[in-house]
């Protein structure tokens, strides 16, 4: 017989369940979605989804479930009692409860007269930074490999950006590719005033004696390589206009080894030490460069586990973070540092990680 589900198992063991698994399948159905939509966050205890979901899922759906789950289990355990199914694991007072909501907050005008980079504008954080920028009167050139979602940012956010004295300007363009590059200066123009080097791709949990050419060098080519090449590119551009600000988006896989595989791990501690190198070396010229190191964010990047020793050494780890948080979280941290209120700070490693690299 399966385990009991409680509203403190996985939402991998849910899925996974003979009668859990169709009861949650069918719940994100009336809502509209699948079981893709939890790929991140499928190691988390399924109360978790009364936090993340932003008040779409209330507490009382989740103790509906448990319950609902329960219930051949429980009238098996009252076949000699009174007949009253009660959960186990979700008593009144163990019922979970939302935290207060984080509210953006837009500074009107805190970008007006300054254009800024954002790579992989065309999902999760990047699209988040760019909007954020865009909607407080920046001139945002959205940088993305995928068209499509560029076509989507600027539908939604243009007409956004336009009422708050913004613009969005889309290219197409990878930033591994000197073209590509290219592109995007001439696209931007000469005053660059910020750089969000947000582009970046998770590798397959495996460590080094088990990662492939093929993973390292995607993952290094684009997090480390395309970082480095368009940072290289635009850095002269605010030298010459006297300043500026590159935020490089890390990971706590740059603060730790516990958080990924070999590949990741190792490409998010070179962003680390770029970040810090560059403070240096500009800090005296006007240009400021810091990092934020991301925990968990709901975003479309998912951790594949494509090694056993991977799955064992880091996946039971993660049961231990803190809840993802929404692409806008991170977007507030970065846009911070990019603008006039991050005046004094450089060549830090901001974690904005619900307090994981404390743990």
């Amino acid at each position: 017989m399966p385990a009991r589900l409680t509203a403190a198992s996985s939402i991998a063991t849910w899925l996974d369940h003979p009668r859990g698994g169709p009861l949650l399948r069918g719940l994100l159905a009336a809502g509209g979605q699948d079981e893709s939509a939890l790929a991140p966050v499928r190691l988390l205890p399924l109360e978790r989804l009364v936090a993340l979901s932003g008040g779409q899922l209330p507490a009382e759906a989740v103790a509906d479930l448990v319950r609902r789950a329960s219930a051949d289990d429980d009238a098996d355990d009252d076949a000699d009692g009174d007949g009253e199914a009660t959960e186990q694991g979700l008593g009144a007072s163990d019922v979970p409860r939302a935290l207060p909501q984080w509210q953006e907050r837009v500074s009107t005008g805190r970008f007006t007269g300054m254009t800024v980079v954002v790579t992989g504008a065309g999902s999760g954080i990047g699209r988040a930074t760019a909007s954020r920028v865009a909607r407080e009167g920046g001139r945002v050139v959205a940088v993305d490999v995928v068209a499509e979602r560029l076509d989507a940012l600027a539908a939604d956010l243009g007409p956004r950006a336009q009422e708050a004295g913004g613009e969005v300007v889309v290219v197409t363009a990878d930033i591994t590719d000197p073209d590509g590059v290219a592109r995007i200066l001439e696209a931007a123009g000469s005053d660059v005033a910020g750089l969000a080097n947000v582009a970046g791709v998770m590798d397959d949990m495996t460590p080094v004696h088990e990662v492939t050419d093929a993973v390292w060098e995607r993952v290094m080519r684009i997090n480390v390589d395309g970082m480095m090449r368009l940072t290289r590119a635009v850095v002269p551009l605010m030298l010459a206009r006297g300043g500026g600000s590159v935020v490089n988006v890390a990971s706590e896989a740059g603060l730790r080894g516990s958080a990924a595989g070999a590949a990741y791990t190792t490409s998010k501690h070179a962003v680390v030490g770029l970040t810090k190198s560059s403070a240096v070396m500009y800090g005296r010229l006007g240009v400021r460069v810091n990092a934020v190191a991301p925990g968990p964010v709901i975003t479309g990047i998912e951790a594949r586990f494509a090694s056993e020793l991977g799955a064992e050494r880091i996946g039971g780890l993660l049961a231990t973070i803190p809840d993802p948080v929404q692409p806008e979280q991170l977007a507030a941290s970065i846009t911070f540092l990019l603008s006039d209120d991050g005046v004094n700070v450089s060549g830090t490693v901001l974690a904005s990680d619900g307090g994981w690299s404390a743990q």
